[in-house]
Formats: C-alpha cells, sequence, structure tokens
C-alpha cells in the first residue's frame, strides 16, 4: 500500500482476497466521491454497490492500481444513471415532518447553500469540481477519469466557479462567497 492506495502487481493474477483488501480499503473514499457526486446516501451506496460490481468482474484483467479505474466507472455509471433522468423521489404535498427552528441550524446554513449551489451546476461541471477540489486530482487525472482533454476540465472547472461565484444563495452570504470563490478548498 502507497499513499492511501493499493499498488498491485500486474504480473499474477488478482484474486478475490485482492478485490476484498480493496474494497476494505477504499470503500469509504470512494463512498465519498459517490455522495458528492450524488447528494443522497442511499443513492451514493447503490452507486459505489454497482461500481464494485462491474469492477470484480473486470478485476482479473486490471493491471497496476486498480483504484483509477473504480473511479471511472463509478463517474460513468452515474453519468449513465442521471441520463435516465429519474430521480426516484415522488412529490407530497404535506411534508413528514415540522420544519425545524431557523435558528436552530445557522452554521448550516452556509453548507447547505454550497450544496445547493453544487446541486444547480451541471453535472459535467459539479463532477469536475468534486474530482479537483474534493478528492484532490490533479487535471491531468480529472481529464484521464472523464475522458476528456486537461483543457476541457480547466474550462470546466472554470465556468463552474464562475457558476458558484454569482449564485444567490451564496451571494446573499458573505463567507459563503468568499471561501467559494477565494478558496476552492472549502469544497471539502
Amino acid at each position: 500500500m502507497t499513499d492511501g492506495r493499493i499498488v498491485l502487481s500486474g504480473a499474477r493474477p488478482r484474486d478475490r482476497a485482492d478485490f476484498d483488501e480493496f474494497v476494505a480499503s477504499r470503500s469509504s473514499a470512494l463512498l465519498r466521491l459517490a455522495f458528492l457526486l450524488t447528494r443522497d446516501h442511499a443513492l451514493a451506496e447503490d452507486l459505489l454497490q454497482t461500481a464494485l460490481t462491474k469492477a470484480w468482474f473486470a478485476w482479473a484483467r486490471l493491471d497496476g492500481a486498480p483504484e483509477p479505474y473504480v473511479r471511472k466507472v463509478l463517474v460513468n455509471t452515474y453519468a449513465s444513471w442521471w441520463r435516465r433522468r429519474w430521480n426516484g423521489e415522488v412529490a407530497h404535498d404535506e411534508l413528514p415532518e415540522p420544519a425545524a427552528a431557523p435558528d436552530e441550524h445557522a452554521r448550516s446554513d452556509e453548507r447547505t447553500d454550497l450544496w445547493s449551489a453544487m446541486g444547480r451546476l451541471p453535472r459535467r461541471q459539479r463532477a469536475v469540481i468534486v474530482l479537483r477540489f474534493v478528492e484532490d486530482l490533479s487535471e491531468r487525472e480529472t481529464a484521464e477519469l472523464l475522458g476528456v482533454s486537461p483543457g476541457t476540465v480547466k474550462s470546466q472547472t472554470s465556468k463552474a466557479l464562475a457558476r458558484l461565484r454569482i449564485d444567490p444563495a451564496l451571494a446573499t452570504s458573505s463567507t459563503a462567497t468568499t471561501s467559494t470563490t477565494s478558496n476552492p478548498e472549502a469544497l471539502r
């Protein structure tokens, strides 16, 4: 294991124990990526499970580090899911629970505003922001993962950050605007 990532030798066939070790050591980081893409815990777990299932079938063919492959499967599966345009939610006239008092969650309002603003980004821009600033991947790694050029990653990052700067939910909160525009690390 190097730098928190498992690097397995490509010289020998991979077996179930290698896969189990990979899942045990990297599933929490992959689940975080899935959650940041889907913004829903149950959907993130389903996405990760689907990606790991697909990786299992290709496991013996993988050379080198398996994590980039699994990340790519995760992002591609996410992209294919949102193309279906079904989110599994049904609108109701009444809320199931009474609304909480506004001052009770005052500190979480900024995070909620940021999550709302991230949700309004186009999915590719959201994926680029999550991979670049939350997962801390380089432009080259992000480009490889998404199957685009590094220039596309740069332009999508620029457009996403510009949208976040002018988002109405973030414009009303000076601390959220400052932290988003001057420090992309605030997305963590």
